[in-house]
């Protein structure tokens, strides 16, 4: 089977011929028929002192199941997170974090919805939001961004502020439903909100702060790290909450599994719409992982061995 990895940071990604691996025990093999470009993954290319496989979100059919699987077997449709060497035509999945995919849709569209959407979902969760609140989502172009901002109106949001790094981008994020749109060098990001659902970190978690009314909630769930001073806390009682999807996912599956209807049913009736940016070959996954380390993506992309 083919499969994309690098030998330094950095790069740069190859295909190699590797045979095909088997399940282990609570293991699924799944032939990989769309897999999810995310900026985490992206970012380890570029950052990790070694090579790690490039994993990442999956989706496709199951070949066969290892030792105690119960939930599926050969012939399922599913998605999940796969820890190991995902982009590749065969991928392992662990059964605990693996989902079926509906007939109603398809395994592009489980990618760019289920673990997007879940993080999107979650996050919203983290930050209790109050019907007629205000909220701001930044990366509001991204794969779980742009999910986050539809899902905030659903969820009652009275005002929704998508910040973006590129003007460019305003329009799209637009037709979203959100009512404004800022970018990032702005001299301030408008009227206060009360939640702010963050994907980016770094040096933005100050202005994502300062966006906050008194009492307001940041829901952090970036992987790329940053600092907030306690004084900017204190001074307007604001809030900082972390968010991880894994320890949902592992700690309470039945969170998890009512989620990941919730979104199949917004799906199903159009209430929610999962963007797709673009799809690339394998062979092309360099040229993916550009368009998402440059922020130039609008909403998901894919990879389709």
């Amino acid at each position: 089977m083919r499969r994309v990895r690098y030998e330094s940071t950095g790069g740069p990604l190859f295909v190699e011929e590797t045979p095909v691996p088997a399940p282990g025990p609570g293991e699924l093999l799944v032939r990989c028929e769309a897999v999810g470009v995310t900026l985490p993954v992206v970012r380890k290319v570029t950052e990790a002192a070694e090579p790690v496989p490039l994993g990442g979100e999956t989706a496709g059919e199951v070949v066969a199941a290892g030792e105690g699987v119960t939930r599926f077997g050969a012939g399922d449709r599913v998605t999940g997170l796969c820890f190991g060497h995902g982009y590749a035509d065969f991928a392992l999945l662990h059964e605990a974090m693996a989902s079926p995919v509906p007939d109603t849709g398809s395994v592009v569209d489980a990618v760019a919805l289920v673990r997007s959407g879940l993080v999107a979902l979650g996050a919203l969760e983290a930050a209790r939001p109050e019907p007629g609140e205000a909220a701001l989502v930044t990366a509001a172009a991204s794969g779980v961004g742009h999910l986050a901002v539809q899902l905030a109106r659903l969820r009652g949001a009275a005002r929704v502020v998508g910040a973006v790094s590129d003007p460019g981008k305003a329009g799209f994020v637009r037709s979203l439903g959100a009512d404004e749109v800022t970018v990032y060098e702005a001299d301030g990001w408008g009227e206060p909100v009360d939640y702010v659902l963050d994907a980016v970190g770094g040096e933005l978690l100050t202005p994502a702060i300062a966006a906050l009314a008194p009492g307001g909630r940041l829901v952090a769930y970036s992987s790329g790290g940053g600092t907030v001073r306690a004084f900017d806390l204190l001074v307007g009682a604001k809030s900082v909450i972390g968010f991880q999807m894994a320890r949902i996912a592992r700690g309470k599956p039945e969170v998890y599994e009512r989620w990941r209807r919730e979104l199949w049913w917004l799906h199903a009736e159009g209430a929610v719409k999962p963007v797709v940016h673009g799809e690339f070959a394998l062979e092309d996954a360099a040229k993916a992982h550009a368009v998402v380390e440059s922020r130039g993506n609008l909403g998901k992309v894919v990879l389709r061995p």
